[in-house]
Parts: C-alpha cells; sequence; structure tokens
C-alpha cells in the first residue's frame, strides 16, 4: 500500500473513531481518548505558534477533560495541524492555543484541503500530569464549526 493510501484509510478509519472519548463532565461514561500515533508531529520538531486563527472558513471548539472523574483541565496545550492549501503540513497550518480555566478552546482556520479522503484536523495534546494524547478531528461534509472532547489521563 501507498504511503498515500495507507494515511488515507487511517484517517478514514478514524471518522467514526474521534470523540469517542467524549463525555459530559460528571458523566460516568467518562473513557479515555485513545491516541492514534504522532500523526505530522512525528516528522517536525517545530514548536507551533501560539495562535488561535490560521485563518477563516472553520472553528474546531473543544473541551478537555481528565480520567477519572471528568474534571475540566486548564493549562494543557493544545497544538493543531492541518494541511495548508499546497496540500503540505508546514507552518501555515500549525498553530497552537492553552485550554481556559474552564478547559476550553478554540482554534479559526481555512476548511483543510481533502487530499487524503476527508479533510481533516489533528490534534496534540500536552501538559502537566497528563499523557500525551494524538488524535485527529474529521469534518463532515460543508462542516463550517465543529466540536471535540478530548479525555486525558494522568502520566503521574
Amino acid at each position: 500500500m501507498t504511503p498515500r493510501l495507507l494515511l488515507a484509510a487511517a484517517v478514514v478509519g478514524t471518522v467514526g473513531f474521534v470523540g469517542s472519548g467524549s463525555a459530559a463532565p460528571g458523566s460516568t461514561a467518562c473513557r479515555p481518548t485513545p491516541s492514534q500515533g504522532a500523526g505530522p508531529f512525528q516528522s517536525s520538531r517545530a514548536e507551533a505558534p501560539r495562535r488561535s486563527r490560521i485563518g477563516r472558513g472553520h472553528v474546531l471548539t473543544g473541551l478537555v477533560l481528565r480520567y477519572p472523574g471528568c474534571a475540566r483541565v486548564s493549562g494543557v496545550i493544545v497544538e493543531l495541524w492541518q494541511e495548508s492549501p499546497n496540500g503540505r503540513y508546514d507552518r501555515r497550518g500549525h498553530a497552537s492555543v492553552i485550554t481556559s480555566r474552564t478547559g476550553t478552546f478554540r482554534f479559526e482556520g481555512p476548511v483543510p484541503p481533502s487530499d487524503f479522503g476527508r479533510p481533516h484536523i489533528h490534534v496534540h495534546v500536552s501538559g502537566g500530569e497528563y499523557e500525551d494524547v494524538v488524535t485527529t478531528y474529521v469534518l463532515g461534509r460543508g462542516e463550517r464549526r465543529g466540536r471535540i472532547t478530548i479525555v486525558l489521563v494522568s502520566g503521574v
């Protein structure tokens, strides 16, 4: 299988997978978000610029919780990376934000290109006492707003 087909299969396979760790705060159904490997983050040591907007067209909001208990997690870094218009993972599609006091974040950018199947945004959450999580948010057809919940597990 070519690298392009392999990545396309991985992205398409995440469609039903993304959000599987989501739960409302206080919910007994809170499950850790499984990490999907390093994505494009493994090929670059470049630090993501701290910015919440790289363009206009799609807004992704998120909530970061901890397992167990589903308490909101503030002050962790959420790194986001999507393909640039040229189909590459470069600085133009790279950003990071820090979760608010209520564990939320907001990221705005252009609708990512769909070179590998469906448009998607790679998300890497790290910080403090928690294990890193890398997941992929896959946009629905025509989607302009999306939401993701990520549940972290303590690494201590």
